[in-house]
């Protein structure tokens, strides 16, 4: 008996290179991480990707890590244009001028003291949320943060590749028109 794979899998599991490529450099922006699933294709199920994308998040380097946070904009400030980034942050939309000033000076303090972009899987966090996990991660050690920016991204990429898994690109730019 043969197991019908969702459409968004199935549409990955054939796509060219190229194509399958793009959507997945719309969820990370990181090229090893990329390559290591498209490598992988096809995929059995939904369950064998995502244990390939863990995979492959546990095994990059500082420079994929970096070039994987890249594609994160800060927390506050979504990517105008993107609604993957403006869902993703939503707690933050209905935040009071306060917390949203108070999220933009630590967000700059934490950049000023780890080099990059302060990075939390935001889906379903309240503005609060966010705020108390960046107090709470200034006091890390840079290799702290590095793992716990890995792990973020592990959860950011399941919610991402769920949607992807679901709905073939093709299928989303339909939807949305």
């Amino acid at each position: 008996m043969t197991t019908r794979l969702a459409p968004g899998l199935a549409w990955f599991n054939s796509a060219v290179e190229s194509d399958a490529s793009a959507a997945l450099h719309d969820i990370c922006a990181a090229r090893a991480w990329g390559d290591a699933l498209l490598a992988k294709r096809p995929y059995a199920d939904a369950s064998a990707l995502f244990t390939a994308s863990d995979a492959a998040m546990a095994e990059l380097s500082a420079q994929g890590l970096a070039e994987a946070m890249s594609g994160h904009p800060p927390i506050g400030r979504p990517k105008p244009g993107d609604p993957t980034s403006s869902r993703e942050q939503r707690g933050m939309s209905g935040a009071s001028e306060e917390l949203k000033a108070e999220m933009l000076e630590l967000n700059l303090a934490y950049q000023d003291k780890f080099g990059h972009v302060f990075l939390i899987c935001a889906t379903g966090l309240s503005g609060e949320q966010m705020r108390d996990a960046v107090r709470n991660r200034m006091d890390n050690s840079p290799e702290q943060e590095r793992e716990i920016v890995r792990n973020e991204l592990v959860k950011i990429n399941r919610i991402r590749l769920q949607g992807l898994v679901k709905t073939a690109p093709a299928q989303k730019e339909t939807e949305q028109a």
